[in-house]
């Protein structure tokens, strides 16, 4: 008796130090979260496209066959699930005084690679870690490069997510952001990955420069009201080395010629009530690495013992808008885009060496312009969508004059244009989870 009459005083009188320390204890591993997705959808051109058409960024040139008919006006068709997502959000005890957080992210799109043809692949989409305190975060790792802004981006049903017209990227990077009362404060160092420029992530690696980016944003949310603004503006500086040497006549010699390149944004997004206005606007040099027209060319042969070349950088304009809305279990959006390839900065002495008839440092340096304009319809019930989207792009590709050189200037301006399009239908099944 005298040992159960123990127990149970010790048990009282422990039972409160206990309960609070139950109370204190947090949370702290990784929660799923993630969606499955299917996408069916049906062309009526052949297009310029990543991962077997998922990724649509708009319809091919002409491609004229012995009799003069166009093979790539014909239409075709793909089912994929490759879009399907797992993303892992981490909590973890605090550090240095701040908040620790991460995300591991991942889907199905496939790893970089020459063909691409790694369809199916695991691949990372994010993976990095924050701390944050009450006016200052620091991340480190994965995650959307500055020009792609979080808080204002299509949201569209494609997976090109307005791509060529919004910048489209994910880079390994430090960033901070210090906020201000409404105010934020970006600063960010980037490098490449799976977006790259021409040549890959080494072109940057080797300039022994990160890229730089500073970005300035108001927000004020009323969460009763459900209104919203957000704001900003911001630019970047970005510098490659496309060759560490050159060869002439089996001798190598180093080049140390390198090409820089500016970029500037501007951003606003409006929601009242159950209407959401967004919009962007771009302009950038070499964007090539942010799934966008543009690159980089040669601007002269310095030595031609040598085989040393400057480069120049081809500018690019590009602006998208969108308005949804959402009615009991229904969205509806409206998007458009339109981007211009302003030609290079200084005249061109050649674009690039071609595979498969391709520019390999331009992207559409035969187009002078692209628009989009693409209606969606979504229908929720908890957690599984149905969504409906049309995507009509039109691009504005280059004449050839009798040599089958596209008709532009000494900067790669293009004067002389014909219209192709691509009508794309697309339905997609959601499950959230």
């Amino acid at each position: 008796m005298k040992m159960n009459s123990t127990f149970w005083l010790l048990f009282i009188l422990l039972l409160p130090f206990s309960l609070q320390a139950q109370e204190e204890k947090k949370d702290f591993g990784i929660k799923f979260s993630g969606f499955v997705k299917s996408d069916f959808f049906y062309d009526t051109r052949q297009t310029v496209n990543i991962r077997e058409g998922h990724f649509l960024l708009y319809p091919d040139g002409e491609k004229l066959d012995a009799d003069g008919n166009d093979i790539n006006a014909k239409h075709n068709f793909n089912f994929l699930s490759i879009q399907t997502r797992l993303t892992g959000t981490i909590t973890a005890p605090d550090a240095f005084g701040a908040n620790v957080s991460g995300v591991v992210e991942a889907d199905f799109f496939g790893n970089e690679n020459t063909s691409f043809a790694d369809v199916n692949g695991f691949r990372l989409r994010h993976a990095y870690a924050k701390l944050t305190w009450t006016n200052t975060e620091l991340l480190f790792g994965q995650y959307w490069h500055p020009l792609f802004i979080p808080g204002c981006f299509s949201d569209v049903i494609s997976f090109n997510t307005g791509a060529p017209f919004q910048p489209f990227s994910r880079n390994p990077q430090m960033r901070i952001t210090q906020k201000i009362e409404n105010f934020k404060l970006i600063g960010v160092l980037s490098a490449q990955r799976d977006f790259t420029s021409p040549g890959g992530s080494a072109s940057l690696r080797n300039s022994g420069l990160p890229e730089m980016h500073a970005e300035f944003q108001y927000e004020n949310k009323n969460v009763e009201a459900n209104e919203e603004i957000l704001a900003g503006i911001g630019g970047g500086y970005k510098v490659l080395l496309p060759l560490m040497n050159t060869e002439k006549s089996n001798n190598k010699y180093l080049t140390d010629e390198t090409v820089s390149s500016i970029s500037a944004t501007g951003f606003l997004k409006l929601k009242i009530k159950d209407i959401t206005y967004k919009m962007q606007g771009v302009y950038g040099e070499n964007l090539y690495d942010m799934t966008m027209l543009g690159g980089y060319g040669v601007q002269e042969v310095i030595d031609t013992n040598k085989n040393t070349v400057a480069y120049t950088p081809f500018k690019t304009l590009s602006i998208w808008s969108e308005v949804m809305t959402q009615v009991d279990d229904f969205q509806f959006g409206l998007w458009g885009g339109y981007t211009q390839n302003l030609g290079a900065k200084n005249s061109i002495v050649y674009y690039s060496n071609k595979v498969n008839g391709t520019d390999v440092t331009i992207r559409g340096s035969d187009i002078k312009s692209i628009w989009r304009i693409s209606p969606r319809a979504i229908l929720t019930s908890g957690k599984f969508n149905f969504a409906l989207e049309t995507e009509y792009t039109n691009a504005a590709y280059a004449i050839k004059n009798g040599n089958g050189d596209p008709k532009r200037d000494s900067k790669g301006y293009i004067t002389e244009t014909k219209n192709l399009s691509n009508l794309r239908f697309l339905f997609a099944v959601i499950l959230k989870f």
